[in-house]
């Protein structure tokens, strides 16, 4: 039995950081939202006593869980999919604000070449630059466009940074200074400005002094106690749907929250939506929820199966090319990662803030001359420090036993007298890489899971191998003793441990290689708004969220002028 609720103006699916600017943006407009997540409600209260590595790193508690459902993957067409059941391995949040309570808060904004890739590569260099089955294209709005939603995010999550001196163009200043330099991160800006670069410091949603939002939310400063990557903050120092965009909806009297509620199915006639059917996983009942809009503000996997459970859309063919929901899958899938050990110096590396260090952006993009590179884009550097966790680190010199006395005698005398640089690769999508519903494994409702086809290519390596030789430049000139550089494995292995999937319902101009519009409205259904990354039409260089916030403000523009206008698709 379903029971069929009252309608409202706006339902969301999600209530993490997407899930949130929507319930802000609309409940402030005056429009009646409730928002469903699957996960259970949490207070600053639970956040207590998270300083713990063994329970929140290598256990996962907080994250989603594997018993009811999971994803599955394959590197190729040919091979059959394998689901993931390691939790280091899928790094989900669980509960209300979803990743976005324990994001390492990191927040740069996407360049305008991201927003212009296929065209500005084809001026630059021309058309043979682009392999023939990589699917780049252009995402239908510029950067110039999405700029002042890039600053809304940035003044109501409160973050610390300096402007990056390469790009791109700014509004206004970030609503607080850049955290404090570290020693490490002084050597790197020395170091990387010896060799023309630009370093500066990464921005931040952990902010560096207590900070009031245009909302009227408080965040604290940051106490740099080093729990912050898979972790909540428990002094609300670090930007969290459920300290800012969350209260602010409620406090508005037209927000209404619930929890534990799975929705199944987004109803429609095939032309519009009319509502979501949804179970409540505490006692099994169903619901229907009207609206007069739906949007999906959930992770990308969820948007991207609930899309292909409701049918949605053109599922993609992978062979033929055509299609739109699955196209297009991206992630940053393994990092470029060396460490430099110092036998002559020793670091407090215990000292952070999750997103904290230095970085420089001169390898990104049209910075520099890709006309004798196998590769287009590139990756940022950072000299990154995540807080010496104690179990997770452990750096030797190269020949070094794995076990042993002369293993211990290495290990504690490393263990603080090393630099990590840490790069995420723009990833470029293929023909052959994409999201689908898998034909062997379902949930516990009986629905098919999300499948994944992913591999690394050739542009990935070009980058990867590129970027390894840049850190040894600047390992060397800091005066490192020993450069390890990681490599990279031939094939994925499934783990997706950054929490960074992209695309599946990407945006763009064009109906026939899209999903949704500038505003992230569906083509084919103009009530059905789809935020976060699963827009993307390919990864950039950087954590995706401030570029999935800056969209999704956008998009609550739309939905505002929607309500309000019904004038069909949005231009």
């Amino acid at each position: 039995m379903v029971t069929k609720l009252p309608k409202v103006d706006v339902v969301t699916v999600g209530v993490g950081w997407m899930g949130g600017i929507v319930a802000a943006e609309l409940s402030k407009a005056g429009f009646k939202v409730v928002g469903l997540d699957k996960g259970k409600d949490k207070n600053l209260s639970d956040y207590l006593y998270t300083h713990d590595e063994l329970r929140y790193h290598v256990r996962g508690d907080g994250r989603q869980g594997f018993s009811s459902e999971t994803v599955t993957f394959r590197n190729n067409l040919n091979e059959e999919a394998r689901p993931v059941r390691d939790k280091s391995m899928f790094v989900l949040g669980g509960g209300i604000g979803g990743g976005g309570s324990h994001w390492a808060a990191q927040a740069h904004r996407y360049y305008p070449y991201d927003f212009e890739i296929r065209t500005k590569t084809i001026e630059k260099y021309g058309e043979a630059k682009i392999p023939e089955d990589m699917t780049i294209q252009d995402w239908g709005i510029t950067y110039d466009e999405l700029e002042p939603y890039y600053d809304k995010f940035e003044k109501m999550a409160g973050i610390s940074g300096e402007p990056d001196p390469n790009y791109p163009q700014r509004s206004s200043p970030y609503p607080n200074p850049p955290l404090k330099k570290s020693v490490t991160m002084k050597m790197f800006e020395e170091a990387t400005k010896k060799l023309g670069y630009h370093p500066f410091v990464i921005p931040s949603g952990t902010v560096s002094q207590q900070y009031t939002n245009p909302d009227g939310q408080t965040l604290n400063a940051c106490q740099y106690c080093a729990f912050c990557s898979s972790n909540y903050c428990e002094f609300g120092a670090k930007a969290d749907p459920l300290i800012t965009v969350i209260p602010t909806a409620q406090k508005t009297g037209n927000f209404e929250l619930r929890t534990n509620a799975k929705v199944i199915r987004i109803l429609h006639d095939g032309e519009k939506a009319s509502s979501v059917l949804y179970q409540d996983t505490r006692t099994g009942e169903y619901f229907e929820q009207p609206a007069e809009i739906i949007v999906l503000t959930s992770y990308t996997f969820n948007n991207v199966r609930l899309l292909l459970l409701s049918e949605i859309g053109k599922p993609y063919d992978p062979v033929s090319g055509t299609g739109v929901i699955g196209r297009n899958y991206t992630d940053h899938n393994f990092y470029t990662v060396t460490y430099g050990l110092f036998d002559d110096k020793k670091f407090n590396n215990y000292v952070s803030t999750g997103a904290y260090g230095s970085v420089i952006t001169d390898f990104t993009g049209l910075l520099f001359d890709h006309s004798n590179l196998n590769f287009i884009h590139g990756g940022q550097i950072e000299l990154r420090i995540t807080g010496n966790s104690p179990i997770s680190t452990n750096i030797t010199p190269p020949g070094t036993p794995q076990w042993g006395r002369e293993f211990k005698k290495q290990s504690l005398f490393y263990h603080n007298r090393f630099v990590q640089l840490f790069s995420q690769r723009a990833i470029m999508p293929y023909k052959h890489y994409y999201l689908d519903l898998d034909p062997n494994y379902k949930d516990e409702n009986g629905d098919p899971l999300i499948r994944i086809t992913w591999d690394f290519s050739d542009n990935d390596r070009g980058i990867h191998e590129f970027l390894l030789e840049k850190h040894a430049e600047i390992l060397k000139e800091m005066g490192a003793t020993y450069i390890i550089p990681n490599t990279m494995p031939e094939h994925f292995n499934g783990s997706m441990s950054g929490q960074h999937s992209a695309g599946g319902a990407i945006m763009g101009s064009d109906p026939e290689t899209s999903a949704v519009n500038k505003y992230l409205q569906m083509w084919n259904m103009e009530n059905v708004f789809v935020c976060g990354a699963s827009a993307f039409p390919h990864f950039g260089v950087s954590n995706p969220t401030t570029t999935a916030a800056a969209l999704t403000y956008h998009a609550t523009v739309g939905m505002i002028r929607y309500l309000k206008e019904r004038p069909g698709l949005l231009v």
